[in-house]
């Protein structure tokens, strides 16, 4: 991946709809070269997706709850069962395994107080867990999709890699 290439991803990172000439024109190439870029930049599996952005509030799913989740099952299935139940909750969007006190971590978004007890209530009587810890988020001061694309060093290279993959070699 060049700094051509960073730069594609960071425009498609900010508007992800706007014309490929628009682009091919912010990042000085013709249409056609950088058609196939953002190409091989999909078949390569480093653009997963092209999504629209959602305002929560005005969808009325303005509530976001961090939730920790502790268990002492420790096994492959259990884990399968609660990935699987986990999943099919649309409220939860994010779901990690975590490392230290907590086992899970789990983003969930509702309307209010009511539809989390809901939400609440069926986690707990799907799969046995030994805790579940809420805090609620008072007031969103960052949000962003867009990841850490990475400065070119003096040569060129992102990240001040050698190699200019973003890899230590």
């Amino acid at each position: 991946m060049d700094r051509i290439d960073r730069q594609i991803l960071q425009h498609l990172q900010e508007n992800a709809a706007q014309p490929v000439a628009d682009i091919a024109r912010k990042v000085g190439l013709s249409v056609t070269p950088c058609w196939r870029r953002i190409q091989r930049l999909e078949e390569s599996g480093t653009i997963r997706q092209r999504v629209a952005l959602l305002d929560a509030q005005k969808l009325g799913v303005g509530m976001s709850v961090f939730v920790a989740v502790r268990t002492d099952q420790h096994n492959a299935d259990w884990l399968s069962q609660f990935a699987a139940m986990v999943s099919a909750m649309p409220e939860v969007v994010e779901f990690y395994r975590m490392s230290g006190e907590v086992d899970y971590m789990l983003r969930v978004v509702v309307a209010d107080m009511a539809a989390y007890d809901a939400f609440y209530r069926k986690l707990i009587s799907s799969v046995e867990l030994t805790d579940v810890s809420s805090s609620f988020a008072m007031e969103q001061i960052k949000f962003t999709t867009a990841l850490p694309i990475g400065a070119d060093d003096a040569n060129g290279n992102a990240n001040g890699n050698a190699n200019g993959d973003g890899n230590a070699s």
